[in-house]
């Protein structure tokens, strides 16, 4: 190492600046050189100083000296004599190549040095970052002092106390700031005080009241202080729509809601909601104590409000308007049920199993109790006011095993006093999608391609949107008859499919004459006859649908001497002769494979059976039972039912209970048939006339024949314009007026209409839809003359709607054959 080295001239120097700056010094006894110290000269006596006096100078630093820079000091004796010194550069001291100034020695080399460990350490001081020092550990409380953990050490258990989110053993939790909420009768306020709209949001916490729309979370929520709507609630992202969120609160649970206010139509609401947390409330013991639990066909056998609990699979959920999920079928290795929900089915998905304890009923739509009552209709087997007591959450196949393999016409031929509803079948059917204005409906028909029912939606058939695969196939499909129709003039199945598969359906051939027998050739028949029908009977039948053609029939009777055939050219016809019983055997054949059946058929003496005529019906008492003879005139439209003429040309409507009654019957048929007079209105205190007619019909003779019905009273000399100002308070539902009028077809993209116009006036005719009068579109813009019957079977209050009973042509009659077609 180099160093620079002081001279002793140097150190001298300074010494003597040093002491010079702190004492007084004699003039005369200045032992050092000055001039080789400061640089300067020593002040010159000339001789002049008196012996007496000796200079005592004292000495001040103006300016140090700096390495390389020189100094200055003033000398000063009491005298007044002075004189100024120089002060040298000091020069560089370096001390490991740098001096005190910053510079460095240009000359400087570093010494290199390695580290020489020993126990860890070099002599330098520098720590060994490898070493590891020999060690016993020694444990307290899981750990060494020299830091190490004991890997076997297993610490006390300890239970935090947590104040302020510390325990005192050192352990955290994030503490969540408290929520301040607000009261339902502080928000019910804040509604008033904005009704467009509060400023802010509001959290609310309180109770599920019920949950009326599971799809968009709508529902009414409660606290001690009252009861609030809510419009819609999405998740706490305030994005996630209720019905896509992975947990979802249900009636009973409490709720923690950041809520926007507002008012809609003046009545107070939660617009939007976000779902902060909800505390799910669990069943207790006591909630269901009072319920029994039983398998699935004991509850379809338990009296209605009897309360039970039950466990299955959720196997279908409906739908009500707005896609608002309604309810749920529910399976198990029993039976099926319907339970009628939405807070079940909004919570629930189709494989779920599900316990749950509800209450026993039968449903009916309310305007039709009336009707379901003559009928003997006891309603839709289900189950309401439902505790969800457990839901796995999981997919599970639900039990096919009990389900009974049937066919859908038998399904139909079933009587609605028999409690099929909802109760799994499994059939072959003919899936069918029919586009309506507005709407779809969709069929499920036997494999003869119309016998069958539609499916029963709420949603203009939205909700079976999944059924569009499968339209115009044969599919396996897992059926349930969910309810039934009731009108005045009978009951009608309605589906719901459960599960449908398209599993390749291919009609076997060998079955051709079973089917001619059973879809054919047996719907012909009547069970009573009371003259010679002269009836024409099948002998050959073909379906493309099916997939064969000429399947044959043939007729035997066992007593010729009440029923008989003969064959008149090329046909088969059956007569009736004497009164008595006789069965006829019908043989379908087809590739040497044949069916048989057979039907009994009793003819009797119409005679005996009492009757008045068709006027005397017309002035009967309201609701007195009736047995009536006529000529069968043209169809009732949007109603079963025709129009029944008397000889004399009275008309009134009939009808009928059911569809079946059309069996064998045509326009021009004389029958004699039983029922109740009525005045049809919804409110018999209604000043309206309302519709006369005899309502749940059954045929009791069919006399045939082919007659023309009587038009002696119809009224040939008024217009349309006088139907339609016809008095609504008047009776004049038995008329029939001849007109003439002009059929006009509007159609657009989102619906067809029909209506009859003359010289500008407008006459709506009552029906379902244009569809019903489809055989009056060929005479559309044309000038024709109409039989045309006033109705008013809604109660309309402006005027008489018109039944077009026929339209009047050169060479004859067109009717309206509607509900003859159908059958």
């Amino acid at each position: 190492m180099n160093k620079s080295v002081f001279t002793l001239k140097t150190l001298l120097a300074l010494l003597v600046v040093i002491v010079m700056a702190l004492t007084m010094v004699s003039c005369d006894q200045l032992p050092f050189d000055i001039d080789g110290i400061f640089g300067g000269e020593t002040p010159d006596d000339g001789g002049d100083e008196t012996p007496e006096h000796t200079h005592q100078y004292e000495t001040v630093v103006n300016q140090e000296a700096t390495c390389t820079k020189k100094g200055s000091a003033t000398c000063t004796c009491a005298c007044g004599d002075s004189y100024e010194l120089t002060l040298l550069p000091k020069g560089h001291t370096y001390v490991d190549g740098f001096c005190d100034c910053g510079s460095m020695d240009p000359d400087y080399v570093p010494e290199i040095h390695t580290h020489a460990y020993v126990d860890g350490k070099c002599e330098c001081g520098a720590l060994d970052p490898d070493y590891v020092a020999p060690h016993e550990h020694v444990y307290v409380d899981g750990k060494c002092e020299c830091g190490a953990t004991d890997p076997n050490y297993i610490p006390p258990v300890h239970e935090h106390v947590f104040v302020d989110g510390k325990c005192e053993c050192g352990a955290e939790v994030e503490v969540t700031p408290e929520i301040k909420t607000i009261t339902i009768a502080e928000a019910i306020t804040l509604c008033g005080q904005y009704p467009d709209g509060t400023p802010e949001q509001y959290y609310i916490r309180a109770t599920v009241q019920t949950i009326s729309n599971a799809t968009y979370g709508e529902m009414i929520i409660e606290d001690s202080t009252g009861e609030l709507y809510v419009y819609g609630t999405r998740g706490e992202d305030g994005v996630t729509y209720f019905d896509k969120l992975p947990e979802r609160p249900v009636k009973g649970d409490e709720v923690l809601l950041l809520c926007t206010l507002s008012q809609f139509k003046g009545e107070n609401q939660v617009k939007l909601a976000c779902l902060i947390e909800f505390t799910h409330t669990e069943v207790s013991p006591d909630d269901i104590a009072n319920y029994t639990e039983m398998t699935i066909a004991d509850a379809r056998k338990a009296e209605a409000g009897a309360l039970v609990r039950i466990k299955g699979v959720v196997a279908q959920i409906t739908y009500a308007n707005g896609y608002v999920p309604a309810g749920a079928i529910i399976v198990d290795g029993t039976s099926s049920i319907y339970v009628y929900s939405s807070d079940l089915a909004g919570q629930v998905s189709v494989g779920n199993t599900v316990d749950i304890a509800a209450t026993k009923a039968y449903w009916i739509l309310e305007k039709e109790q009336t009707n379901a009552e003559k009928f003997g209709y006891k309603g839709s087997n289900q189950l309401e006011s439902v505790i969800v007591v457990s839901n796995d959450k999981a997919t599970s196949d639900f039990d096919k095993s009990w389900i009974s393999e049937t066919t859908v016409k038998e399904i139909m031929d079933t009587p609605v006093t028999e409690d099929i509803t909802n109760k799994i079948f499994k059939v072959t059917a003919l899936v069918k999608k029919v586009d309506g204005t507005g709407f779809i409906n969709y069929y499920l028909n036997d494999i003869d391609g119309y016998t069958g029912s539609y499916v029963y939606t709420q949603c203009n058939g939205g909700d079976f949107a999944w059924l569009d695969e499968f339209d115009g196939k044969f599919c396996t499909v897992y059926i349930v008859a969910m309810n039934a129709k009731s009108s005045a003039t009978g009951c009608l199945w309605r589906f719901l499919p459960v599960a449908v598969s398209d599993d390749g359906y291919t009609f076997n051939t060998d079955n051709a004459g079973e089917y001619a027998v059973k879809y054919h050739a047996l719907g012909q028949f009547i069970d009573v006859y009371n003259a010679d029908p002269t009836l024409e009977l099948l002998t050959s039948v073909s379906s493309e649908l099916l997939g064969f053609e000429g399947a044959t029939l043939s007729y035997v009777s066992s007593n010729e001497a009440v029923v008989y055939f003969t064959v008149e050219d090329g046909k088969t016809i059956m007569h009736c002769k004497e009164n008595g019983t006789a069965t006829i055997t019908i043989t379908g054949t087809y590739d040497d494979k044949s069916y048989s059946a057979t039907v009994d058929i009793q003819v009797l003496d119409p005679e005996q059976i009492e009757y008045i005529t068709v006027a005397d019906a017309i002035v009967a008492e309201v609701d007195s039972t009736v047995t009536v003879r006529g000529i069968v005139g043209p169809s009732v439209v949007n109603k079963n039912g025709f129009y029944l003429f008397g000889e004399d040309g009275s008309v009134i409507a009939v009808l009928v209970n059911d569809l079946t009654q059309f069996a064998g019957l045509e326009i021009g048929h004389e029958v004699i048939l039983t029922g109740m007079r009525e005045r049809y209105v919804k409110d018999d205190a209604s000043t309206i006339a309302g519709q006369t007619c005899i309502v749940n019909a059954e045929i009791v003779a069919n006399l045939f024949g082919n007659h023309e019905y009587s038009t002696e009273k119809f009224i040939t000399d008024k217009t349309l314009a006088d139907i339609k100002a016809l008095d609504i308070t008047e009776s004049h539902s038995t008329e029939v007026y001849v007109v003439k009028a002009v059929v006009e077809v509007v159609e657009t993209a989102y619906y067809t209409n029909l209506k009859i116009t003359y010289n500008g006036t407008e006459l709506a005719l009552y029906c379902s839809g244009a569809s019903q009068y489809n055989w009056l579109k060929e005479y559309a813009g044309q000038e024709i003359t109409m039989e045309i019957a006033p109705c008013n079977w809604n109660d309309k209050k402006d005027n008489y709607r018109g039944c077009v009973l026929a339209v009047v042509l050169e060479d004859g009659k067109v009717y309206n054959t509607l509900n003859f077609d159908n059958n």
